[in-house]
């Protein structure tokens, strides 16, 4: 079985593999200060995704919001993906926004798939083959989406969760916005947070654009005392940085993991 977090040594010992397809999930810009190190690059044959003209819900008031299963299939083939196809996604952030395919891809059905630790900068400063960005067109793959509706809740879910506490609620956002002390970074978007929600900010999970190790993963996640199996819930602002906590807890604990695709965005605008 692929493992969900690859190094950029796995990557360039299996760079040649026939069925291998490198997807670059670099954001256009972020709501969480990030720096990108390197712009304008990208891991040599590296597949453009993008968030917001392919892969996102283009009728939802709400952003990145996921795709249709039709839609998300369509992007893929486009993308020349295959069934077959061995997948990892990196952004130029370290980790920021990679999390976010990971988790869609297995929402689609789609189990090989790992995130590239460290990213595009872990990639570069290994000393391995970069390149500029470009565009380029690829034969059609034959990729089919198999969704997977465990793996997502809607406000719906949230609203009645806050009375029968089904699932824990972990919002990825800083400590800030969690508490109201700080400014939402969106325009017009109050901050604050989701009733009986807990507040475990992503880069707590992190360490120089890496995931810190499971060790320390393992007590990050034993001060919430979640009970086993319980099911957990992660948010943030608009769904991308959920992921990230989401993979880090997937490499330490069982409990069923799903994301609140609208997050903060959808529930402030909807219920303020």
């Amino acid at each position: 079985m692929m493992k969900n977090i690859v190094s950029a040594k796995w990557l360039h010992t299996n760079f040649n593999n026939p069925n291998l397809i490198i997807l670059d999930a670099s954001p256009a810009s972020n709501k969480s200060g990030l720096v990108v190190k390197y712009p304008n690059m990208q891991i040599k044959d590296a597949r453009k995704f993008d968030f917001k003209n392919d892969f996102s819900d283009s009728n939802s008031p709400f952003p990145n919001m996921f795709p249709s299963p039709d839609v998300f299939e369509e992007g893929c083939q486009n993308l020349g993906i295959n069934n077959q196809s061995i997948i990892v996604v990196y952004d130029n952030l370290g980790i920021y926004s990679a999390p976010r395919v990971w988790w869609m891809f297995k929402t689609m059905g789609h189990q090989k798939i790992a995130v590239l630790d460290g990213g595009l900068t872990a990639w570069i400063e290994a000393g391995y083959s970069s390149e500029g960005i470009s565009e380029r067109d690829y034969k059609k793959g034959n990729f089919k989406a198999n969704f997977q509706p465990k793996y997502v809740v809607d406000i719906n879910f949230i609203e009645k969760n806050i009375k029968t506490q089904e699932a824990l609620v972990v919002d990825a956002r800083s400590s800030g916005r969690f508490l109201g002390t700080a400014p939402d970074p969106r325009e017009g978007l109050p901050s604050g947070s989701i009733p009986n929600s807990v507040n475990l900010p992503f880069k707590e999970v992190l360490n120089n654009g890496k995931f810190k190790k499971p060790e320390a993963l393992k007590l990050i996640f034993a001060k919430f005392n979640i009970e086993k199996e319980k099911p957990l819930v992660f948010s943030c602002g608009s769904g991308i940085t959920a992921c990230i906590i989401l993979l880090a807890a997937n490499q330490v604990i069982t409990n069923p993991k799903t994301v609140f695709d609208g997050s903060w965005t959808q529930w402030a605008l909807t219920k303020f």
